[in-house]
């Protein structure tokens, strides 16, 4: 039922990892990859406008995708642990209580955005704030872009890591080619890329519902369980805060950007995330596979492989962000020229990636830390992480541009995150060698 076979306790640490971690990484970076063509579209075909609506969007976007891996990621710590513990009806169970928080959450944020959505849009940007078009589109798909990114991480925790991957790829395959014909062909703007993104994921959400629903994989939608429902939300809590947290630093660095800068700056941030993505995706998609294997070896109390796991995941996220820092800092202007030929929008955002993104490695760390709390079933300290970058970045939001201009926003992540690292990395340090020593007297 449902792929139920188990991680073997024989299998070495890091065919594990990778095996988890190759597929979860590929998912990530193909989805961002169809983002970052996005960009690249709206960048030469629509121009600066169109760059700064999609940024002054995503705020309110990143909810719904917040949503989304609540679903996915918390859902996806109970069924792993159900999988450890070898119990089929908990993995039945948790799938289908999934199922129910997808559609439930997609239809209350698609309300409240139709709603609301415009009137964010223009707190953020003025009243000519660009983007509504993009953003309604999006709103009305709610319940589909929840499903396309819970989808693929439940299969994913299901044991088919690689089956997960093969259907984002072929969403983000998609997505590429209606780009290309709904904006590069047919001149349609937002609003052609906003009907690629949406066609893109139902594809992706058809190709996983067949998965749950068809033959020895399927589930009954009638068995919802509102205390798996309650564990689900309690660990995905944090994934969500998260990309709330993201949301709201994005629409106060728009609406500072907005008000220091103009919309050139709106849209220069909106390539230094296009640009920032890059590591972003693949920290979070390494983060994310690293959690059913650190979920599975919780259920079976198979502490020495947690802390492999986590030292070879400490080392790649800290090492690829320090490279991705060097490789911005030495070339920018290869990576800006794939989003504008425009010299003064070119001029900006190379000047922004030289004060934004110079502790972009602690970002990848915070996702690690935050999914491992999640992996070993400590929701509040997973969202303590989350919530807890939040509270940091507003006194610096707050402060540093009323003194340094538009410098002081751009400067407010990166030093915010050195404030939180001080609290993050003793606490994880701490965490884990109370796992060594619980390792320790557990083989005694």
């Amino acid at each position: 039922m449902l792929g139920l076979s188990t991680l073997q306790a024989n299998n070495p640490v890091a065919r594990t990892f990778w095996r988890f971690a190759v597929p979860s990484i590929l998912a990530m970076v193909v989805s961002g990859i169809y983002q970052i063509i996005d960009g690249i579209f709206v960048g030469y075909f629509v121009g600066e406008q169109g760059l700064a609506g999609i940024n002054l969007a995503l705020p309110m976007l990143s909810v719904i995708i917040g949503l989304g891996l609540l679903v996915g990621m918390g859902g996806g710590s109970v069924l792993s642990n159900y999988r450890g513990e070898s119990n089929p009806h908990g993995v039945n169970r948790t799938l289908s209580s999934a199922m129910y928080l997808m559609l439930l959450g997609g239809i209350i944020v698609a309300c409240a955005l139709i709603t609301w959505g415009g009137a964010l849009l223009r707190i953020q940007g003025g009243e000519n704030a660009p983007g509504v078009d993009y953003l309604l589109i999006m709103s009305y798909a709610s319940v589909i872009t929840i499903g396309s990114v819970a989808m693929p991480v439940l299969i994913r925790n299901d044991n088919k890591p690689t089956l997960a991957t093969q259907f984002i790829v072929l969403g983000a395959l998609l997505n590429i080619a209606l780009d290309y014909v709904l904006i590069g062909h047919f001149d349609m703007g937002l609003k052609g890329a906003a009907i690629a993104t949406v066609i893109a994921q139902l594809a992706t959400c058809l190709l996983c519902m067949n998965y749950f629903f068809r033959g020895d994989n399927r589930i009954s939608i009638k068995q919802f369980d509102y205390k798996i429902s309650l564990r689900v939300i309690q660990l995905g809590c944090s994934s969500l805060v998260m990309f709330l947290y993201f949301g709201f630093t994005l629409s106060l660095h728009n609406g500072l950007l907005m008000y220091y800068g103009g919309i050139t700056h709106v849209a220069a941030f909106s390539v230094i995330g296009y640009i920032a993505s890059l590591y972003y995706f693949f920290a979070e998609g390494l983060a994310a596979g690293v959690q059913p294997p650190i979920s599975y070896y919780q259920g079976a109390k198979q502490y020495n492989n947690t802390l492999r796991t986590l030292k070879l995941a400490t080392n790649i996220i800290i090492g690829s962000g320090v490279m991705m820092v060097l490789a911005v800092n030495l070339f920018p202007s290869i990576f800006v020229n794939l989003f504008t030929n425009d010299e003064t929008l070119s001029a900006v955002a190379t000047h922004g990636i030289k004060l934004h993104l110079f502790t972009l490695y602690l970002d990848g760390l915070f996702f690690l830390v935050a999914i491992y709390f999640v992996a070993i079933g400590k929701g509040g300290a997973a969202l303590f992480v989350s919530l807890g970058n939040v509270l940091v970045q507003l006194p610096f939001l707050w402060i540093l541009p009323m003194y340094m201009g538009v410098t002081g926003v751009w400067l407010a992540v990166p030093l915010s995150n050195l404030v939180f690292a001080c609290a993050v990395i003793p606490m994880y340090w701490l965490n884990v060698n109370q796992f060594k020593r619980g390792k320790i007297a557990h083989t005694v």
